[in-house]
C-alpha cells in the first residue's frame, strides 16, 4: 500500500512538473535558511560547552555604584579581588586572571634562531594569564604540560598555528620568543606549551598566553600594591566546588567589599559590588554588553530565528496555496477513489505521502546548498562553522525531523481538504472553490507579503543607520589619518624623530603621537572634582595621554580657552583638555567658566591639581553605540612612553606617502616591521556586528521575497490558466492586453497593499526596539514606508505580470477552440 501511494505520489510529480519545481525549490530554500541558522545558532549558545568544568565556571564582576543613576556594571576587578575570594571562601576550589596584553589587534613576535637572522611576526589574540589559567580551562596540549606551563615568569603557551608559522615541523617546545607590547613592555618568553585550539567557539579566543609574572604589568602592580579600588581591568574566573550554591555566595560579597574593599573605596570615592555570572552564559549575557570578547546580541539571534522560521512558513504556504488552488484538476480521481471504497484516513495518508515524498527531495537539496554555501554563510557571519556527517548527526537527525515535519504541516491542509470532496460533486464536475477556502488562500498570500514587507523594512532601516553610522560627524577628522603603532622601544624611541621628519614632507599636513587613539579600547581614566568638592563627588573621566600636536591633528574642535601647541613650551603634565560634557559632569556653568581653574584627583592619600587650559566639543571616542561621556586629555612630555604615531595626510596620492613613511621608518629601524591602518577605517571597526546583521538581513530578505513570488507567480499562473476562456472571449470581443493585465493583477496587488498596511506597523515597533541600542540613530519616517511600498508593488507586479501578459498575449483562437 505504502509502495503505491508512492508509485501515484511520483506520477503526480512528474504529471505537474512546474508547480512541482514551483513546491520543492521554494521548500529546498527555506529548509535551507532553516538549517544554516540553526547551524548559527547552536554555533551561538555553546560557547565553552565544551569545558569539563563548565558547570561550576564563575567569572567574578563588578558593578560601580553611580549616585542617582544606574549601575555600571563590568566583567573585571581590581588585582587582588581573585585571590582574596579564594582565601576568604571555602565553597571557591580555585581562581585565575586574564588581560588582553593590548589595545591592539597585532602584536609584534620575533624569533631569532641560532645563528640565524631575527624573524618578525605579527600575531593576535595574545593574553597575560596567572599559573592557574589551564587548571580551570581545559586546552588540548600537543606540547608541554597544562598544570604547570605558566608557573614560572617570563613562559609563553602558543598555537599550534603559530608554532608552525615559526617554526614549521620543528618543535617549539622550550624555545624562546621576543613578544612587544604597548601594555607590558619587551620581554623574553620561553615556550612551555602548544596546544590546538578546540573547534567549537570560546569566550577566550586566545591564540597565545604569556605569564603574567614578568612584564611590565606585573611590575607596575606591585609597586601599587594590593589596591582593591583601582585598576579594575582584569577578567577573573573562580571554579566553585560541587555542590556550591552560587547565589548563596554572591549573597556573601557585599561582607567581603566591607572587609576588603571599603578604605580603598573610600579613598576613591568610590562604591562597589561584586557579582557572579556563569561562564556558559557569557557570550549571551544581557547584564554585560562588553567583555573579553564582545558578547552576542540576543536581539540578533532572535531576528535570524524569526527569520528562519518565517521562511520556512512562507515556503509552507506557497505548497498549501497551490495544492488548494489545483484541487479541481485531481478532484476526479478523488472522486473514483472513495466511489470504489476509499476511505478518508487513507486519502489523507496518501496526499500527507506526497506532501512528505516532495519535502524528502527538498531536504536532500537543502542539504546540498548548506554544504555549497556554508563557507560564504561563515564568512558573511563572522564565524567558522563547520558541519561533518559523522561528528554531527544529531544535528542531522534534527534537520530531518523538522524537514518531516515541514511536510506534514505543508500538506496537512491540502490533505484533509482533499479527502473531503463529495464524490457525487466531483464526479458530476460541479465542484467550486468555497468562499472559506479562497479566503484561506488570500490570508495565507497577505501572511506571506507582510513577513516579506517586515522584512524589505527591516533591511531599509539598517543600511539607513548603518550609512548614518559611516557619514556622522565624530567630532574630530578622521579622514586620511594614517596609523602607525610603536609597538617596540626602538620604535617608540624613533617616534618623535619619524614624526618631525614626515610633516616636513609636502604630503602630510601634521602628525603627533598618543596613548590611544578613538575608536579602540581605551583603558585609562581618572575621577575629578573641583573646588569645594572632595573625592566622592569626582566624576569619572576617560584619559588620553597625548603630545603637543595631537589635539590639532585630528581636529578638534576648541570651544573655549586653547589647545596643547607647540607654541606653548610651559605646558606640562598638569595641564588639561577636556571635552564639554566633562565640564557638565564635574559641575562647571559653562566651559568659558572651566578655563584656567583646577580640578583635583586623589590617589593613595595624595591630592593632585590640574589646570584646566582648553574645552573640546564633545566627540564621539567610542562609537555610536554609547553616549559622549567625560573625556579629558593630558600632555606627555615623555614622547618615549607613545603607542602611537598619527599621520594627517593630503588628499590625492595616500599610496606615496606611505611609501613616504615607510622609507623614513627604515631610515631610523630595519629590523621592526611597518606597520598602519587607517583611523576611520579603525573607528568603523566597531560595527562590524551591525554591518553582518544588515547584510545577514538583507540576503535573508531577498530569500523570502524569491520564495513569496514563486508561490505567487504559481498561483497567477494558475489563475491565469483558469481564466483562459474568459481571456479569449474578452479579446475577441475588444479587450486590449493593457485591461486584462490590470484584470489578472487587481485582485493579487490588492493583497499585497494589505499586507503593507498590516506589516508596516509591525515593522516599525520592531527595528525601533533595535535601535534602541544605539545612543544616535536615524529616525525612522515615512519615506521608508514609501519605498517599501514602491518596492513591494514592483516586485508583485513584475511576478504577477509577467504571467498576466503571458495570458493577454496569447490567441484567443487557440483558447476558445480547446475550450
Amino acid at each position: 500500500m505504502i509502495r503505491n501511494y508512492f508509485k501515484i505520489a511520483w506520477r503526480n510529480l512528474m504529471k505537474n512538473k512546474f508547480f512541482s519545481i514551483v513546491n520543492i525549490f521554494g521548500l529546498s530554500i527555506g529548509l535551507a535558511c532553516c538549517m544554516l541558522i540553526a547551524l548559527y545558532l547552536d554555533y551561538e549558545t555553546s560557547y565553552d560547552g565544551y569545558q569539563k568544568s563548565i558547570k561550576n565556571l564563575y567569572e567574578i564582576g563588578t558593578s560601580f555604584v553611580n549616585k542617582g543613576q544606574k549601575d555600571d556594571q563590568r566583567a573585571s576587578t581590581s588585582p587582588p579581588v581573585a585571590a582574596a575570594m579564594k582565601q576568604e571562601y571555602p565553597e571557591i576550589a580555585e581562581v585565575t586572571r586574564l588581560l588582553g596584553a593590548t589595545a591592539d589587534d597585532d602584536q609584534l613576535v620575533q624569533y631569532t634562531p641560532p645563528g640565524g637572522d631575527k624573524k618578525s611576526f605579527l600575531e593576535r589574540g595574545g593574553y597575560l594569564a596567572d599559573p592557574t589559567f589551564f587548571r580551570l580551562f581545559d586546552y588540548n596540549f600537543i606540547e608541554g604540560k597544562p598544570n604547570d606551563a605558566l608557573s614560572d615568569p617570563n613562559t609563553v603557551v602558543i598555537s599550534d598555528e603559530i608554532a608552525k608559522t615559526i617554526f614549521g615541523s620543528e618543535p617549539a617546545l622550550n624555545k624562546v620568543l621576543h613578544v612587544s607590547s604597548n601594555m607590558n613592555g619587551e620581554q623574553d618568553y620561553k615556550i612551555t606549551g602548544v596546544f590546538k585550539p578546540s573547534d567549537r567557539p570560546s569566550n577566550i579566543n586566545g591564540r597565545f598566553f604569556l605569564s603574567l609574572e614578568g612584564g611590565e604589568i606585573y611590575k607596575y602592580l606591585q609597586r601599587q600594591g594590593g589596591d582593591f579600588a583601582r585598576n579594575n581591568m582584569f577578567t577573573s574566573f573562580a571554579l566553585l566546588r560541587p555542590g556550591t550554591d552560587p547565589q548563596r555566595l554572591q549573597a556573601k560579597f557585599p561582607a567581603f567589599v566591607k572587609k576588603y574593599e571599603e578604605n580603598d573605596l573610600k579613598r576613591m570615592g568610590r562604591e562597589k559590588k561584586q557579582f557572579l555570572i556563569p561562564v556558559k552564559d557569557i557570550h549571551l549575557s544581557q547584564t554585560l554588553t562588553s567583555n573579553i570578547t564582545p558578547p552576542a546580541s540576543r536581539t540578533y539571534l532572535y531576528v535570524l530565528a524569526s527569520i528562519a522560521v518565517f521562511t520556512l512558513l512562507i515556503a509552507c504556504i506557497n505548497f498549501m496555496n497551490l495544492s488548494t488552488a489545483r484541487s479541481s484538476k485531481r478532484s476526479a480521481e478523488v472522486g473514483v477513489r472513495k466511489v470504489l471504497g476509499a476511505e478518508k484516513s487513507s486519502l489523507v495518508r496518501q496526499f500527507l505521502g506526497e506532501s512528505l515524498l516532495m519535502t524528502f527531495v527538498a531536504f536532500i537539496l537543502a542539504l546540498c546548498i548548506v554544504t555549497e554555501f556554508l563557507p560564504a554563510f561563515n564568512q558573511l557571519s563572522g564565524k567558522h562553522i563547520t558541519l561533518s556527517f559523522l561528528e554531527d548527526r544529531s544535528l542531522f537527525a534534527g534537520f530531518l525531523a523538522m524537514a518531516l515535519l515541514t511536510g506534514l504541516i505543508a500538506g496537512s491542509y491540502p490533505a484533509f481538504y482533499l479527502s473531503s470532496f463529495n464524490p457525487v460533486a466531483v464526479l458530476k464536475g460541479k465542484l467550486v472553490n468555497s468562499f472559506a477556502v479562497v479566503s484561506i488562500r488570500k490570508g495565507l498570500v497577505v501572511f506571506q507579503f507582510v513577513i516579506s514587507v517586515v522584512l524589505i523594512i527591516a533591511s531599509v532601516v539598517i543600511a539607513r543607520q548603518m550609512h548614518y553610522l559611516r557619514a556622522a560627524d565624530l567630532g574630530f577628522t578622521s579622514d586620511q589619518q594614517i596609523v602607525i603603532p610603536l609597538q617596540t622601544n626602538t620604535a617608540r624611541a624613533i617616534g618623535k624623530p619619524l614624526r618631525d621628519q614626515v610633516t616636513n614632507s609636502g604630503s602630510v599636513i601634521s602628525a603627533a603621537m598618543s596613548t590611544y587613539y578613538p575608536g579602540i579600547a581605551n583603558l585609562m581614566d581618572a575621577g575629578y572634582y573641583k573646588d569645594g568638592q572632595v573625592m566622592s563627588d569626582a566624576k569619572h573621566t576617560r584619559m588620553n595621554n597625548v603630545d603637543d600636536r595631537f589635539l590639532a591633528t585630528l581636529g578638534f574642535k576648541c570651544v573655549a580657552g586653547r589647545l596643547f601647541s607647540p607654541d606653548f613650551k610651559s605646558d606640562t603634565g598638569n595641564r588639561l583638555v577636556v571635552n564639554e560634557d566633562a565640564i557638565r559632569e564635574i559641575g562647571f556653568a559653562s566651559p568659558q567658566q572651566a578655563v584656567g581653574q583646577n580640578v583635583y584627583f586623589d590617589l593613595q592619600g595624595k591630592k593632585y591639581a590640574f589646570q584646566v587650559i582648553g574645552v573640546v566639543k564633545d566627540f564621539h571616542f567610542e562609537d555610536l553605540h554609547n553616549p559622549v561621556e567625560p573625556f579629558g586629555f593630558q600632555l606627555l612630555t615623555d614622547t618615549n612612553a607613545f603607542n602611537y604615531l598619527i599621520v594627517h595626510a593630503r588628499a590625492g596620492n595616500i599610496a606615496g606617502t606611505l611609501k613616504m613613511i615607510e622609507k623614513t621608518w627604515r631610515q631610523f629601524d630595519q629590523n621592526d616591521p611597518f606597520e598602519y591602518s587607517f583611523l576611520d577605517q579603525d573607528f568603523q571597526k566597531n560595527y562590524e556586528a551591525d554591518n553582518r546583521l544588515a547584510a545577514t538581513v538583507g540576503y535573508f530578505t531577498v530569500i523570502a521575497i524569491l520564495i513569496s513570488c514563486l508561490g505567487l507567480f504559481g498561483l497567477a499562473a494558475f489563475s491565469a490558466e483558469q481564466r483562459t476562456k474568459e481571456i479569449g472571449v474578452r479579446k475577441v470581443m475588444g479587450a486590449k492586453v493593457g485591461s486584462i493585465v490590470a484584470l489578472l493583477s487587481v485582485d493579487f496587488l490588492k493583497l499585497i497593499i494589505i499586507a503593507i498596511v498590516i506589516a508596516s506597523p509591525v515593522a516599525w515597533w520592531a527595528m525601533s526596539k533595535w535601535l534602541q541600542g544605539f545612543a544616535y540613530k536615524q529616525p525612522i519616517d515615512w519615506t521608508i514606508f514609501a519605498y517599501t511600498f514602491l518596492i513591494a508593488i514592483t516586485i508583485g507586479l513584475m511576478t504577477i505580470g509577467s504571467q498576466a501578459l503571458k495570458a493577454a498575449m496569447a490567441n484567443p483562437v487557440k483558447s476558445l477552440r480547446i475550450e
